[in-house]
């Protein structure tokens, strides 16, 4: 049996780091499975990323569906967490169980992820993991309300902020969260919410001291032509693809592809 989200409360409970990366097609899910992740997430970040969208917001769920489908059929033991993109589950509670029972029932995915923690969301959260339905929280800088943010800044950084941050991720684990993404706020404040609750904190540019992190896995890579600041590319594809990419088209051009061995 994979990871499951019981296992990630006692991975909190003995101190072991949660790691969760972002997948969105059946081969990179499958290598990151293998790689030994415990946490694959299909991020609405597919949109900026794969996309080429400027913000989250345009993704729709039938993207995220046949994402989610591709990635679940690449994983055999992560566990898998699927956004709900924008506009997909604040209308009402009746539309955020709609969506959030379509990802589960037809991608196989274990757990959907949503943002905010005001109190509408709380009520959501609840109703949600009461119908059996695992949520993944999310609070901090929340990139579906970039427009409210004025951008992509970091979040908590006054004491006002930081407080109103702490109490959402409160509110939200007592509505049912599992676990709670922290992103962009002050490495302080995500080690006082870290340990706050009881349920395990993701962190995403929110300091070394959560019980697990998750990139982008473009930007570990580095695939991405832009990062954010909090991202660490442990490598450079795109340096290394481009390269391949030349000497594959120099040989072609100069007609010395399939002189090599096994060509």
């Amino acid at each position: 049996m994979g990871v499951t989200t019981q296992q990630l409360s006692r991975f909190k409970r003995d101190g072991r780091p949660i790691v969760v990366l972002t997948a969105w097609d059946f081969l990179m899910a499958q290598v990151l499975d293998r790689a030994g992740v415990d946490v694959i997430l299909v991020g609405d970040s597919l949109a900026m990323v794969a996309l080429g969208h400027e913000t989250t917001l345009p993704l729709t769920l039938e993207d995220m569906l046949h994402h989610t489908k591709a990635v679940r059929r690449g994983v055999k033991n992560a566990l898998v967490v699927c956004d709900l993109p924008f506009m997909t589950y604040q209308e009402s509670v009746a539309q955020a169980m709609h969506s959030a029972g379509r990802v589960l029932k037809e991608t196989g995915a274990q757990a959907v992820k949503l943002e905010g923690g005001h109190p509408a969301m709380l009520e959501t959260v609840e109703r949600l993991t009461q119908a059996g339905i695992p949520v993944m929280a999310h609070v901090g800088l929340t990139p579906q309300s970039v427009h409210q943010f004025g951008g992509f800044r970091k979040q908590g950084t006054t004491a006002e902020a930081a407080e109103r941050i702490l109490q959402e991720a409160i509110a939200l684990e007592s509505a049912g969260a599992f676990s709670i993404v922290l992103e962009h706020i002050p490495a302080d404040l995500g080690l006082q919410i870290s340990q706050k609750l009881t349920i395990p904190t993701i962190g995403i540019g929110a300091g070394p001291h959560c019980d697990g992190q998750v990139l982008v896995t473009p930007d570990l890579l580095g695939l991405s032509e832009w990062q954010p600041p909090f991202a660490k590319p442990y490598t450079n594809l795109r340096d290394i693809i481009t390269q391949a990419v030349q000497t594959y088209a120099a040989e072609v051009r100069e007609q010395r592809f399939g002189d090599s061995p096994g060509a």
